[in-house]
């Protein structure tokens, strides 16, 4: 499921206009797939009175991450409104942080399962913030 991590610099190629042609060879698009398909097998544990709270509010957080990222890619015409979108993931971002937390303390996931997923959203958050400096 997650794939080989790469140094920084690899977020986007020396050509960033092309990798930026399709959000699907941006690795930080890739890893924000990993990290949806990981939330979505977590918040399978939560107890079914958590289906229409918690568990639908930290699924829709993280699927926004890679939402956002290729609708900023498709629609950003300019870098500026690229940048924007880049912004709406990091904030989504860290709405799953919060709801992570959360989960642990009503313990419906362990800390070691909390800590592994907040590990693959923190490599996510460098990553954008390296494409935003890419992208100023």
């Amino acid at each position: 499921m997650q794939r080989t991590s790469q140094p920084d610099a690899s977020i986007v190629s020396s050509n960033v206009q092309e990798d930026l042609q399709n959000y699907k060879n941006l690795l930080v698009w890739q890893k924000a797939m990993d990290l949806v398909a990981q939330v979505y097998l977590l918040s399978g544990k939560f107890p079914n009175a958590e289906s229409y709270g918690l568990k639908s509010q930290i699924q829709r957080a993280a699927v926004s991450v890679p939402s956002n990222i290729a609708e900023g890619q498709a629609r950003g015409s300019t870098n500026s409104e690229f940048s924007r979108f880049i912004r709406i993931a990091l904030g989504s971002l860290a709405e799953l942080d919060t709801q992570l937390e959360l989960s642990t303390r009503l313990g419906y996931l362990t800390e070691a399962e909390t800590e592994k997923t907040s590990a693959m959203a923190l490599e996510i958050r460098k990553m954008l913030f390296g494409l935003l400096k890419k992208l100023k």
